[in-house]
């Protein structure tokens, strides 16, 4: 027999992609006699909780929503229970529902129904508008659209590794920019440190990404993915326009960390609660000259270990004529080792806007990857 959960998720899968909650809502009604029914999508810069029908956002951090998002586990709050929407480690939101139902089981189901909820919002993410601009305090500029939807998500968890980044100025970003993807034995992570203004810089981050996923998927080295996308980039602006990247491969098995600096953010390790930069061989960025070749490093990872990329933007941000530097960046990084990896990205970005008092003025890209060790 069918139960409860399965039921809902028929009805996601079989919903109209702009009609997901409502047709998920007349299920609830009937099964569990829910009569409220909610989503709050997180916004782009990850401070407000935005519910899809209008109204009043969620900003307080001590509100059950926020508890919720935070933790990824359910809260149940005055008669209403709050939810975690998202899929594979992907936060979008939470799911608010009311009455709540006294069976515990239930509880556990509509768990599930909210995850299931996750993975029909990304599956319609291309055919419908209506979730994406509901994710929004106010309009992304054109270069901004164009960077947030070049990228794999904002945090991906696997057995084996946790991994978080995010953008900033959210709303008005330009050319800092980062990429992944693994295959369950390594993972593949690009960072990029733009350059330029508005849609040419977003335009050039476009095309050396788009360069190192071809050489990735086409199974080739990591010197080798940046030997393409030096060349994609030096073939069309012929060194007049260029940018950092920095490549990285773990073997999720052995923690063997594979690096190719391309003028790249600089890449932080947090080990036993001490931060320590990674010395790294400065190479030429990419597109900056014809026929460039790169090296690859490798560094060993321990279990536990923490790695952080910040983009310049980071360390460069001024507040009051005095600049965040690398000492206040070492001082916060070490206070964020009993997060999350997005919790610790959130924080150190929600920190950078507190000491400009307001939006960075440049780009700020922060990638933060946890190797948890191999799983059996």
């Amino acid at each position: 027999m069918s139960g409860p959960e399965d039921l809902a998720r028929r009805t996601l899968a079989k919903a109209p992609a702009d009609l997901l909650l409502d047709r998920l809502a007349g299920e609830l009604e009937e099964v569990y006699q829910i009569t409220r029914v909610e989503l709050y999508q997180v916004d782009y810069r990850l401070a407000e909780l935005l519910p899809l029908g209008g109204g009043e956002p969620i900003t307080g951090p001590g509100h059950p929503a926020w508890r919720c998002f935070d933790h990824q586990e359910p809260i149940l709050a005055d008669g209403s229970g709050w939810f975690p929407v998202g899929m594979r480690g992907e936060r979008r939101g939470v799911l608010r529902v009311s009455p709540l139902p006294d069976d515990p089981a239930a509880v556990h189901e509509l768990d599930a129904i909210a995850t299931a909820l996750g993975h029909e919002l990304a599956a319609v993410a291309a055919s419908t508008d209506i979730y994406l601009s509901a994710r929004r305090t106010r309009r992304l500029t054109l270069a901004a659209e164009m960077q947030w939807e070049l990228l794999p998500g904002r945090s991906r968890i696997r057995p084996s590794f946790s991994l978080a980044g995010q953008l900033e100025p959210a709303y008005a970003v330009r050319g800092d920019s980062f990429d992944w993807s693994d295959d369950g034995h390594r993972l593949w992570l690009s960072v990029i440190n733009g350059s330029g203004e508005g849609v040419a810089a977003s335009m050039l981050t476009s095309l050396a990404t788009h360069a190192l996923r071809n050489a990735r998927r086409a199974e080739l080295g990591l010197a080798d993915q940046a030997a393409l996308a030096d060349q994609a980039v030096y073939a069309l602006h012929r060194g007049d326009q260029h940018l950092s990247a920095l490549l990285l491969e773990l073997d999720l098995a052995s923690g063997l960390l594979t690096v190719v600096d391309a003028g790249s953010p600089r890449l932080v390790l947090l080990r036993d609660g001490e931060v320590s930069e990674q010395v790294l061989e400065k190479q030429f960025p990419l597109g900056m000259f014809e026929g460039t070749d790169y090296r690859e490093q490798r560094f060993q990872l321990r279990r536990g270990d923490r790695l952080f990329v910040v983009s310049d933007g980071v360390i460069d941000a001024t507040g009051q004529h005095v600049r965040y530097g690398e000492t206040a960046l070492d001082r916060f990084l070490r206070r964020t080792g009993p997060m999350e990896p997005l919790d610790a990205v959130r924080s150190l970005l929600g920190d950078l806007r507190a000491f400009v008092a307001g939006d960075l003025v440049d780009d700020a890209v922060v990638v933060c990857l946890d190797w948890l060790g191999p799983q059996p």
